[in-house]
Formats: structure tokens, C-alpha cells, sequence
């Protein structure tokens, strides 16, 4: 058998044929050639017989390692002339364009992407850092399904920090599919209006076609105007929107689908409550420290996590100090008690109408409490009491999102060096969206069967 013959059955890339094949030191070089006549725009697909020139070089792709050699595909292209692109050189079957390595290969680096570490990838592969982003970019761009956005009833809109010094992507999840479908670099209202552009992009050709021409207007008008643009076909399909309590996420929700219900997911509110106990804690502790009593403050403060675990997650020594406090009663142990009934609104088992009974008792409780952070959480209990409700009647809520999150924690943290959002975004899609992954082999069995 023919050593041409080997290396086609052996690379079975698609649509060439092997011409010749090169050893050299530390690499093999496979020469093919393309099967097709017709030449193929990368960009678009555009096919035409006509051709513009040849490049005078061979285009090289790095493929999967031979063993201890590096092994590339040459393969000298055509060119052709795009009536949308101009001149292209001609896109071959077995890479995508752009690519300087082949599908086998980034396949393999993006499905190692999403299991370990780039520095495990750079060393086992022999390819850079930025290398491995830039891979990662393509075969999400690739995989990703376009459709992914029809047909989405429930979503979870949160943001997630990817880098330090506030620097967040926002991620929107379907509830029903359970994967994260878009995400975007920044946080707030503005990455929820990105959101709603892509989710109906006909409407920014024109978002008020009735009214012609928009003339310039007073700011109250435009406010007005901004709050009665139509809503999109997509998103009007939507039912309910599971959000947190900051980051304006709700503010563009209700503009851009009002007919959907603004579900705020319970488990913020009691973060929030054990925000203010902490709050109350440390202010007595404070107290402490400054009239002196340096062996009760040192005490008081190892008794935080007493106060923030739940009664049943307590060890023995830090139910013996719960026990301490709920004696010495005072401020701290009115705040836990508040924070302990707000945890109990969302304990399993209520139905909606005790828990409109319990929120609306706790409100009053926290308003006649004369302790300023459960005074402000009833503030913004009170603000988002309807959602809260809606998120307790529906079942819907940011569990699932924030399990999400952490994934991508896990993941950015994991894969840390990425210099840029899209990078980490696109690593984010390939692990918790809709994209199945496939090693090399596994695609080449897909194909034969």
C-alpha cells in the first residue's frame, strides 16, 4: 500500500485527496488537494467555476500530533471573486475559515477547554494562550445554534464576575432547557437592552414604523415614547423572567416584554437579610471594642457564623453559642430572629396565601423593629413584594441560574489568563449552552454511521 494511500485512510479529512507526504525532523507534512472543482467563498458559500488567480504559497493547517511529530496539511488554494466579499481565497472542507488549524483539531482544544486548564492545553498541545481563545471563539461561533432564542417561555436574567475588578458578563438562562442561551460583557440595563435587540433585531431598523419619521422631542416625550415601543414576536413569547434585585435588569424587562411576570427569586432576599444581621452584628461588636471590653468583642466576634448558618447546619459549640446569645438577648438577637422569619416565608411546603400572610406580618415587623438595616430590608422587601410572590406562586427563580453561575465561576477561574470578554464568553456558551461537544473520533464515528 502506497504511503499516500496510509495517510488518506489515517487523516480522513474530507473532500481532498492526499498527494504527497514529507518527513522531516520533529514533523510529517501531508500535501493534499482538493477534490471539488468549483471554488467555495469561506464566508458566505458562494460557488463559482470562475477563477481569479492561485496563491503562490501553500496554505498550512496544523492537525492532530502524529505520535511525538507535529503533523500539517499544505494544501495550495485558488482564489475567487465574492460579489458580496471581493477577493477570497477559496474555504476547504476540513477547516474553518480563518483557522489555521484543522476541525479534528480545535475540536480536541475546545472540548479540553472545557475540562481543564489552558496552561494542561498549552503544554499538551504545544499551542499559546491566546491561541487557545482564539479557538475557542471559533468553534463557539461555529456550534452555536442560531435558533436558540426561539421558543423561550422562562428566563433567568443575572450577571457573573469573569475577571477581577468588576468586570461581569451578564448571562441570560432558559429555565426549561436549562442552559445558558446569551450572554454579553458588562451588567445593568444596558446589557438587558443588548439582549432584547438580538432577541427581536427587526425592531432597531425601525421601532415606531406607524409614527414615519421621529422628530426631534421634549425628554418627558421621549421617556414616554421609549416606555410604549412595541414589543417583538419573540419577545412577546416570554411568561416570566426570573431576575435579582439590582443591576436595572428588571426596568428593561418591563419595557421590553411588560406582558411577562418579574419573578425575584427568594434566596436574594434572605442574602439581604443576612446582610443587615451582619450589619447589627458588627455594629455591637464595634460597641464593644470601644468601651473597652476586648475578651467579650473577641468573643462576639467568632459568634458570626452562629448567626448566619441555619439552627439545623450548626456544629455543637456553635449551637452552645447561639444558645449564649439567645440568653444575653438585646439587638443581635432581635436581628437574628428577624432574619430567621424571613428565611421562614420561603420554607417549603407554604402555599401562596400564607405566604402573603407572613410577608406582610414580617413587613411590619421590620418597620417597627428600630433597627436601621432591617428597616431598610423592609423597604426593599415592600418594593419587590410582588415579584417575590410571583416567584413563589410560579416556582420560578434563580436556583438554577445561580448554579449556572457558579459553573462559570468555576470555569473562568479554571481557565484563568483570558484577556478578553469574548473569549470567556464564548468558553461560557461551549460549557453551559445549548453546543455539544464531540472529541475527534467521536465526530469521525458520528459521520460513518
Amino acid at each position: 500500500m502506497r504511503v499516500t494511500t496510509v495517510f488518506s485512510r489515517l487523516l480522513r479529512l474530507p473532500g481532498v485527496w492526499v498527494r504527497k507526504v514529507r518527513f522531516e525532523p520533529e514533523r510529517v507534512i501531508v500535501e493534499v488537494a482538493l477534490r471539488r472543482e468549483r471554488l467555495v467563498c469561506p464566508e458566505c458559500g458562494y460557488s463559482t467555476a470562475a477563477r481569479k488567480d492561485t496563491r503562490p504559497e501553500n496554505s498550512v493547517w496544523r492537525h492532530l500530533d502524529l505520535g511525538v511529530w507535529r503533523l500539517e496539511v499544505h494544501c495550495r488554494r485558488r482564489r475567487l471573486w465574492c460579489p458580496v466579499h471581493g477577493a477570497r481565497t477559496e474555504g476547504v472542507p476540513f477547516a474553518r475559515p480563518g483557522a489555521e488549524f484543522t476541525r479534528d483539531f480545535e475540536c480536541l482544544v475546545a472540548w479540553l477547554a472545557t475540562r481543564t486548564d489552558k496552561t494542561t492545553i498549552k503544554r499538551m498541545l504545544r499551542i499559546d494562550w491566546d491561541t487557545v481563545g482564539r479557538i475557542v471563539k471559533r468553534v463557539c461561533a461555529d456550534e452555536l445554534d442560531p435558533d436558540r432564542l426561539n421558543d423561550l417561555y422562562e428566563i433567568g436574567i443575572d450577571e457573573v464576575s469573569w475577571k477581577r475588578r468588576h468586570n461581569y458578563l451578564t448571562l441570560v438562562a432558559d429555565h426549561r432547557r436549562g442552559k445558558i442561551v446569551w450572554g454579553c460583557k458588562g451588567a445593568g440595563e444596558k446589557a438587558a437592552d443588548s439582549f432584547f435587540a438580538e432577541l427581536d433585531p427587526e425592531l432597531l431598523a425601525d421601532p415606531y414604523p406607524e409614527h414615519g419619521e421621529i422628530q426631534p422631542q421634549s425628554r418627558d416625550a421621549g421617556e414616554r415614547e421609549k416606555r410604549e415601543q412595541p414589543v417583538g414576536d419573540r419577545a412577546a413569547k416570554l411568561r416570566a423572567i426570573s431576575l435579582d434585585m439590582g443591576h436595572g435588569y428588571a426596568k428593561s424587562a418591563r419595557r421590553h416584554a411588560p406582558q411577562a411576570v418579574i419573578c425575584i427569586d427568594p434566596y436574594h432576599v434572605v442574602q439581604l437579610a443576612n446582610q443587615a444581621l451582619d450589619e447589627v452584628r458588627r455594629g455591637y461588636w464595634n460597641e464593644l471594642r470601644r468601651i473597652g471590653d476586648q475578651q467579650a468583642a473577641k468573643r462576639f466576634k467568632d459568634a458570626r457564623w452562629s448567626l448566619l448558618k441555619r439552627p439545623e447546619k450548626l456544629t455543637d459549640t456553635q449551637a452552645a453559642t447561639l444558645a449564649r446569645l439567645r440568653a444575653a438577648g438585646g439587638e443581635v438577637w432581635r436581628a437574628y430572629e428577624l432574619k430567621e422569619a424571613t428565611r421562614g416565608i420561603f420554607a417549603p411546603g407554604l402555599q401562596i396565601d400564607d405566604v402573603e400572610i407572613l410577608i406582610d406580618r414580617l413587613l411590619s415587623r421590620l418597620a417597627r423593629s428600630r433597627l436601621e438595616p432591617f428597616v431598610r430590608l423592609g423597604k426593599t422587601i415592600r418594593k419587590h413584594r410582588d415579584g417575590i410572590l410571583a416567584a413563589v406562586r410560579l416556582g420560578i427563580n434563580q436556583g438554577r441560574t445561580e448554579a449556572l453561575n457558579n459553573n462559570v465561576r468555576l470555569i473562568t477561574r479554571r481557565a484563568y489568563g483570558f484577556h478578553s470578554a469574548k473569549a470567556a464568553l464564548a468558553l461560557v456558551l461551549l460549557t453551559c449552552g445549548p453546543i455539544t461537544l464531540h472529541l475527534p473520533h467521536e465526530l469521525h464515528a458520528l459521520a460513518i454511521g
